[in-house]
């Protein structure tokens, strides 16, 4: 689509449903970050990759040792590598390109959610959220795990589960909690069953700052926006919040040092409050004030303007789009099938949803062209309309006018070499070691029986050739013939094209009585006689 001649004031977010995809039974969607590949999680525990350029499949990744259903998966940062956690407890890393298996992990719980480390390109560090423990950090590497705290140390009593909820194996239960790194991975954000939002430095294993929720609901998904800037929470109470990241993108963590020194008159849970309160701020809320709706998989826009959620509710397929200002702009209605996972194209106004039957759809914006940005005076039409043109309207008239002067200078030189850098992907982003597309595996074709093919043509070109005395031959013979019109004959009927063969001894003599014969003293030929030589002419040439 041509970018000029799209309305400006229309909106960059999708409406219609303009394709689908279907392969198995996808659980769950992640793009890369330049949105040319799609991963879905299937319910066999398999990967597939989409092309999404060509809605075609590039890739298929097989586990043999994994038969349960894919939970998540998650792209690393230059694509090569993708996270695939499965419902048996397993975590598999793959690489992309060749399709092989680096690491396979399995964990005492099952993982819901697991992330690769944002900062490294070819990363061996993940965040995983089990089902029922604390979220942990794993080192695909060494098979190492170390849990994260899910509450500051002066509440962990409170917080602390009672015996009657631990589960058969003797470990306290925990409600599923979700956490996120931020944009260059030096902290991980947790949210807790109390409604709090943790910063922790995951190498001193740590609590940095506290931020509370209000209303403490227990808070089920995080993520960050593309720019790191905002943050977004969604809880039970069935609100989804964003919030203002007040720290600097980068060296947080000495950010986090100094704001900590320089807090002295407060100490324990104030503190870290105080300190929250410092890298945190509410910005908007968001929520469905009449049917009081739950959320799934929420998620920001590419550039971070938009925030989609979808209905949790079962029997239909509902995606609310909001702008950052906490308007509600659009409500997209799909089939009627629960929406189990939602992802937003990263550069374009695409939103790609996965119902709970395991088809993928495609949401994307209804273009109306405006055709006037090539020609300031088209106008465009209803209806037909009758048209008077001018008497003058279509002359040639002598160009009179002398053409302006260009101010272009020629012997300036132009650089074709210099790619302009997205604005929707800032320098980090920027990497030419990028994996943006897998390379196209042909498929042999099937070899044709030739000879059938040749049989069939000679016998195609012998029933076309009724007229010619090979056809005649065959009828006699006792084969069908197919009597097709020639458009090389001429009105009386007679064919001038035939097939090349020997002539008959008694056709022979023919030829020679005909050219024997005295032709007539006058000086006018007959039409009879006229017909006669043509006829012989041709023979001989025969």
């Amino acid at each position: 689509m041509n970018a000029s001649i799209i309305d400006p004031l229309q909106g960059d977010f999708p409406e219609v449903i303009e394709e689908y995809l279907e392969y198995g039974v996808m659980k769950c969607i992640a793009f890369n970050r330049r949105g040319t590949l799609l991963a879905a999680g299937c319910s066999d525990g398999n990967c597939i990759i989409w092309d999404f350029e060509t809605r075609g499949i590039a890739k298929e990744l097989r586990d043999k040792d994994c038969v349960a259903a894919v939970t998540s998966v998650c792209w690393s940062k230059y694509g090569h590598r993708i996270l695939v956690s499965a419902a048996d407890k397993s975590l598999a890393l793959w690489d992309v390109l060749s399709g092989e298996r680096i690491k396979r992990m399995v964990l005492q719980q099952t993982p819901l959610q697991a992330r690769l480390h944002p900062g490294s390109s070819t990363p061996s560090l993940c965040l995983a959220c089990p089902l029922s423990s604390a979220p942990m950090i794993v080192d695909l590497n060494t098979g190492s795990t170390t849990v994260l705290p899910v509450s500051n140390l002066e509440t962990c009593s409170e917080l602390a589960p009672s015996s009657r909820n631990k589960l058969s194996d003797g470990t306290p239960s925990y409600s599923p909690t979700a956490a996120c790194f931020n944009k260059y991975g030096d902290l991980v954000y947790v949210g807790n069953s109390k409604g709090e939002i943790l910063i922790i430095d995951y190498k001193r294993i740590q609590i940095c700052a506290v931020v509370p929720i209000s209303g403490g609901a227990v808070v089920k998904n995080m993520v960050f926006s593309r720019n790191g800037q905002y943050m977004l929470t969604n809880s039970n109470d069935r609100t989804i919040r964003i919030y203002e990241n007040l720290l600097p993108l980068k060296d947080e963590i000495r950010t986090l040092d100094r704001l900590s020194e320089n807090i002295n008159d407060l100490d324990g849970v104030e503190k870290l409050k105080a300190l929250g309160s410092k890298c945190l701020t509410l910005f908007r809320e968001f929520q469905d004030s009449i049917t009081k709706i739950h959320w799934k998989a929420p998620c920001f826009s590419g550039d971070g303007e938009w925030v989609v959620g979808g209905s949790a509710s079962k029997g239909e397929h509902k995606i609310y789009i909001w702008d950052r200002a906490g308007h509600l702009v659009k409500i997209l209605e799909g089939p009627k099938e629960a929406l189990i996972d939602l992802a937003w194209h990263p550069v374009r106004p695409i939103v790609v949803s996965v119902s709970l039957a395991g088809v993928v759809y495609i949401w994307a914006k209804d273009y109306t062209e405006n055709w006037s940005a090539f020609a300031p005076d088209f106008k465009e039409l209803e209806e037909n309309e009758e048209y008077i043109e001018r008497e003058d309207e279509f002359d040639l008239n002598p160009e009179t006018e002398n053409v302006k002067e260009s101010d272009v200078n020629e012997d300036e030189e132009i650089d074709i070499v210099t790619v302009e850098k997205d604005a929707a992907f800032s320098d980090s982003d920027m990497s030419q070691e990028e994996l943006c597309f897998l390379p196209a595996i042909p498929s042999p074709d099937v070899p044709e029986q030739t000879d059938k093919c040749l049989e069939n043509t000679s016998k195609l070109v012998d029933s076309n050739n009724s007229g010619s005395p090979l056809s005649e031959e065959a009828g006699l013979n006792g084969h069908v013939v197919n009597h097709v019109s020639n458009p090389l004959e001429d009105d009386a009927g007679g064919t001038y094209l035939k097939r090349k063969r020997k002539p008959s001894e008694k056709g022979l003599e023919l030829q020679a009585e005909k050219v024997r014969k005295p032709l007539k003293s006058s000086g006018r030929w007959s039409k009879f006689e006229r017909r006669s030589l043509v006829d012989q002419n041709l023979a001989m040439m025969v």
